[in-house]
Protein backbone atom coordinates (compact mmCIF):
# COMPACT_ATOMS: atom_id res chain seq x y z
CA UNK A 1 0.00 0.00 0.00
CA UNK A 2 2.91 2.35 0.98
CA UNK A 3 4.25 1.55 -2.56
CA UNK A 4 1.38 2.70 -4.28
CA UNK A 5 1.29 5.77 -2.65
CA UNK A 6 4.67 6.52 -3.36
CA UNK A 7 4.47 5.50 -6.56
CA UNK A 8 0.97 7.79 -7.24
CA UNK A 9 3.15 10.54 -5.60
CA UNK A 10 5.66 10.63 -7.97
CA UNK A 11 3.70 10.59 -10.50
CA UNK A 12 1.69 13.69 -9.92
CA UNK A 13 5.45 15.33 -9.10
CA UNK A 14 6.41 13.99 -12.62
CA UNK A 15 3.30 15.51 -14.25
CA UNK A 16 3.29 18.66 -12.05
CA UNK A 17 7.47 19.34 -13.62
CA UNK A 18 6.22 18.32 -17.00
CA UNK A 19 3.51 21.20 -16.67
CA UNK A 20 5.98 23.54 -15.69
CA UNK A 21 8.38 23.37 -18.19
CA UNK A 22 5.61 23.77 -20.67
CA UNK A 23 4.26 26.66 -19.50
CA UNK A 24 4.48 30.03 -21.89
CA UNK A 25 6.70 32.11 -20.74
CA UNK A 26 5.01 35.54 -22.13
CA UNK A 27 1.90 34.43 -19.43
CA UNK A 28 4.53 34.23 -16.62
CA UNK A 29 3.73 36.51 -14.03
CA UNK A 30 7.57 38.00 -12.95
CA UNK A 31 6.83 39.13 -9.70
CA UNK A 32 4.77 41.99 -10.70
CA UNK A 33 6.54 42.25 -14.06
CA UNK A 34 5.56 40.37 -17.47
CA UNK A 35 7.09 39.03 -20.33
CA UNK A 36 6.45 41.92 -22.55
CA UNK A 37 8.21 44.62 -19.63
CA UNK A 38 11.33 42.61 -19.36
CA UNK A 39 11.57 41.96 -23.23
CA UNK A 40 11.05 45.97 -23.74
CA UNK A 41 13.78 46.79 -20.99
CA UNK A 42 16.10 44.55 -22.92
CA UNK A 43 14.99 45.98 -26.28
CA UNK A 44 15.24 49.84 -25.13
CA UNK A 45 19.00 49.17 -23.60
CA UNK A 46 19.80 47.65 -26.89
CA UNK A 47 18.59 50.44 -29.12
CA UNK A 48 20.37 53.36 -26.62
CA UNK A 49 23.70 51.18 -27.17
CA UNK A 50 23.37 50.95 -31.18
CA UNK A 51 22.32 55.08 -31.16
CA UNK A 52 25.02 55.74 -28.37
CA UNK A 53 27.53 58.98 -29.74
CA UNK A 54 31.23 59.30 -29.04
CA UNK A 55 30.00 62.16 -26.40
CA UNK A 56 27.24 60.29 -24.60
CA UNK A 57 29.72 57.38 -24.54
CA UNK A 58 32.20 59.91 -22.40
CA UNK A 59 29.35 61.31 -20.53
CA UNK A 60 28.23 57.62 -19.20
CA UNK A 61 31.95 56.92 -18.58
CA UNK A 62 32.17 59.69 -16.52
CA UNK A 63 28.66 59.43 -14.72
CA UNK A 64 29.85 57.99 -11.73
CA UNK A 65 27.66 54.92 -12.16
CA UNK A 66 30.08 51.92 -11.55
CA UNK A 67 27.41 50.23 -13.49
CA UNK A 68 26.54 52.17 -16.09
CA UNK A 69 30.59 52.61 -16.78
CA UNK A 70 31.26 49.23 -16.72
CA UNK A 71 28.17 48.36 -19.43
CA UNK A 72 29.42 50.94 -21.71
CA UNK A 73 33.25 49.76 -21.36
CA UNK A 74 31.63 45.94 -21.91
CA UNK A 75 30.11 46.81 -24.94
CA UNK A 76 32.75 48.78 -26.88
CA UNK A 77 34.62 45.44 -25.84
CA UNK A 78 31.98 43.01 -27.63
CA UNK A 79 31.70 45.98 -30.55
CA UNK A 80 35.37 44.60 -31.86
CA UNK A 81 34.80 42.47 -35.02
CA UNK A 82 31.25 41.94 -35.31
CA UNK A 83 30.36 44.27 -38.26
CA UNK A 84 27.50 46.03 -39.05
CA UNK A 85 24.19 45.57 -37.19
CA UNK A 86 21.31 43.56 -38.65
CA UNK A 87 18.14 43.32 -36.10
CA UNK A 88 17.30 42.01 -32.90
CA UNK A 89 17.04 38.72 -31.86
CA UNK A 90 15.54 36.24 -29.66
CA UNK A 91 14.44 36.94 -26.52
CA UNK A 92 14.63 34.70 -23.05
CA UNK A 93 13.49 35.09 -20.00
CA UNK A 94 15.11 32.42 -17.37
CA UNK A 95 14.32 31.97 -13.46
CA UNK A 96 17.23 29.92 -11.32
CA UNK A 97 16.60 30.39 -7.20
CA UNK A 98 16.88 33.71 -6.34
CA UNK A 99 18.11 34.99 -9.79
CA UNK A 100 15.66 35.64 -13.05
CA UNK A 101 18.14 36.29 -16.15
CA UNK A 102 17.02 38.22 -19.21
CA UNK A 103 19.27 37.72 -22.17
CA UNK A 104 18.37 39.72 -25.20
CA UNK A 105 20.39 38.36 -29.02
CA UNK A 106 21.97 41.47 -30.98
CA UNK A 107 22.49 40.03 -34.21
CA UNK A 108 25.47 41.59 -36.31
CA UNK A 109 26.80 40.80 -39.21
CA UNK A 110 29.83 38.59 -38.33
CA UNK A 111 28.86 37.35 -35.38
CA UNK A 112 26.02 37.65 -32.76
CA UNK A 113 25.94 39.64 -29.18
CA UNK A 114 23.92 38.49 -25.97
CA UNK A 115 22.99 41.55 -23.77
CA UNK A 116 21.93 40.13 -19.98
CA UNK A 117 19.59 41.32 -17.37
CA UNK A 118 20.28 40.07 -14.06
CA UNK A 119 17.62 40.29 -11.34
CA UNK A 120 17.14 39.16 -7.40
CA UNK A 121 13.65 37.91 -7.87
CA UNK A 122 12.09 38.78 -4.64
CA UNK A 123 12.68 42.23 -5.20
CA UNK A 124 12.95 42.46 -9.03
CA UNK A 125 16.17 44.21 -7.84
CA UNK A 126 19.01 44.73 -11.12
CA UNK A 127 21.79 43.48 -10.03
CA UNK A 128 24.19 43.77 -13.32
CA UNK A 129 24.00 44.12 -17.12
CA UNK A 130 26.53 42.16 -19.22
CA UNK A 131 27.11 42.36 -22.66
CA UNK A 132 29.10 39.13 -24.25
CA UNK A 133 30.02 38.68 -27.57
CA UNK A 134 29.20 34.61 -28.76
CA UNK A 135 32.23 33.12 -29.74
CA UNK A 136 32.24 30.42 -32.74
CA UNK A 137 32.65 26.93 -32.08
CA UNK A 138 36.10 26.75 -33.85
CA UNK A 139 36.82 29.82 -31.28
CA UNK A 140 35.77 28.29 -28.56
CA UNK A 141 37.90 24.95 -29.30
CA UNK A 142 41.20 27.34 -30.12
CA UNK A 143 40.73 28.98 -26.62
CA UNK A 144 39.99 25.38 -24.59
CA UNK A 145 43.45 24.18 -26.80
CA UNK A 146 45.42 27.41 -25.55
CA UNK A 147 44.08 26.71 -21.84
CA UNK A 148 44.94 23.33 -21.90
CA UNK A 149 48.89 24.14 -23.05
CA UNK A 150 48.76 26.88 -20.78
CA UNK A 151 48.09 24.38 -17.71
CA UNK A 152 50.46 21.79 -18.47
CA UNK A 153 53.40 24.11 -19.61
CA UNK A 154 52.98 25.32 -16.17
CA UNK A 155 52.70 22.15 -14.36
CA UNK A 156 55.83 20.94 -16.49
CA UNK A 157 57.83 24.00 -15.02
CA UNK A 158 56.42 23.94 -11.72
CA UNK A 159 58.40 19.92 -11.65
CA UNK A 160 61.72 20.76 -13.50
CA UNK A 161 61.96 23.65 -11.11
CA UNK A 162 61.52 21.21 -8.10
CA UNK A 163 63.81 18.73 -9.90
CA UNK A 164 66.29 21.65 -10.06
CA UNK A 165 66.24 22.22 -6.06
CA UNK A 166 66.53 18.87 -5.57
CA UNK A 167 69.86 18.39 -7.56
CA UNK A 168 71.52 21.38 -5.91
CA UNK A 169 70.83 19.91 -2.62
CA UNK A 170 73.34 17.40 -3.81
CA UNK A 171 75.86 20.09 -4.80
CA UNK A 172 75.71 21.72 -1.39
CA UNK A 173 76.18 19.47 0.81
CA UNK A 174 79.32 18.15 -1.28
CA UNK A 175 80.49 21.97 -0.48
CA UNK A 176 79.61 21.86 3.09
CA UNK A 177 81.78 18.80 3.35
CA UNK A 178 85.20 20.08 1.33
CA UNK A 179 84.43 23.01 3.97
CA UNK A 180 84.86 20.65 6.65
CA UNK A 181 87.37 18.73 5.05
CA UNK A 182 90.06 21.76 4.79
CA UNK A 183 89.25 23.50 8.25
CA UNK A 184 93.12 23.22 9.33
CA UNK A 185 93.81 21.26 12.06
CA UNK A 186 94.56 22.89 15.51
CA UNK A 187 98.69 23.32 15.77
CA UNK A 188 100.02 21.78 19.03
CA UNK A 189 102.08 23.94 21.47
CA UNK A 190 105.83 23.27 20.98
CA UNK A 191 107.49 21.45 23.76
CA UNK A 192 110.15 23.69 25.63
CA UNK A 193 113.93 22.99 25.36
CA UNK A 194 114.83 21.73 28.65
CA UNK A 195 118.67 23.45 29.73
CA UNK A 196 121.67 20.88 29.50
CA UNK A 197 122.11 20.73 33.46
CA UNK A 198 118.40 19.71 33.87
CA UNK A 199 119.09 17.32 31.03
CA UNK A 200 122.06 15.21 32.63
CA UNK A 201 120.19 15.38 36.09
CA UNK A 202 117.39 13.17 34.36
CA UNK A 203 120.17 10.99 32.54
CA UNK A 204 121.98 10.33 35.68
CA UNK A 205 118.89 9.46 37.44
CA UNK A 206 117.68 7.07 34.84
CA UNK A 207 120.63 5.46 34.81
CA UNK A 208 120.51 4.77 39.01
CA UNK A 209 117.10 3.96 38.43
CA UNK A 210 118.56 1.33 36.02
CA UNK A 211 121.14 -0.34 38.01
CA UNK A 212 119.17 -0.62 40.85
CA UNK A 213 116.91 -3.11 39.22
CA UNK A 214 119.91 -4.59 37.48
CA UNK A 215 121.63 -5.21 40.52
CA UNK A 216 117.73 -6.82 42.32
CA UNK A 217 117.98 -8.89 39.62
CA UNK A 218 121.76 -10.21 39.45
CA UNK A 219 121.31 -11.26 43.46
CA UNK A 220 118.34 -12.62 43.35
CA UNK A 221 119.54 -15.05 40.61
CA UNK A 222 122.53 -15.47 42.75
CA UNK A 223 121.13 -15.93 46.00
CA UNK A 224 123.19 -13.17 47.22
CA UNK A 225 122.90 -9.55 49.01
CA UNK A 226 123.44 -6.42 46.76
CA UNK A 227 125.83 -5.02 49.34
CA UNK A 228 128.22 -7.66 48.27
CA UNK A 229 128.39 -5.95 44.63
CA UNK A 230 128.74 -2.44 43.02
CA UNK A 231 127.08 -1.97 39.17
CA UNK A 232 129.66 0.32 38.54
CA UNK A 233 128.75 1.23 34.91
CA UNK A 234 126.36 0.05 32.42
CA UNK A 235 126.95 0.05 28.58
CA UNK A 236 124.29 -0.09 26.55
CA UNK A 237 124.70 -2.72 23.26
CA UNK A 238 122.36 -1.67 20.13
Amino acid sequence: MKKKILLILSMCLIMLGLAGCGEDPTKVDYNGYTYEQLKGACENTANILQEMSESEKAAYLASGDEMLEHLVSRWDEAQEGVGEFVELGEFKVTKSGKTLTCEQEIIFKNRPVILTYVYTYHNMQLEDITVDAVQTLGEKMTNAALNTLMGMGVVFAVLILISLIINCFKYLSRFGNKKIEEKPAPAKAPVAALPPAVEEAIAAQDELELAAVIASAIAASTGTSTDDFVVRSIKRRF
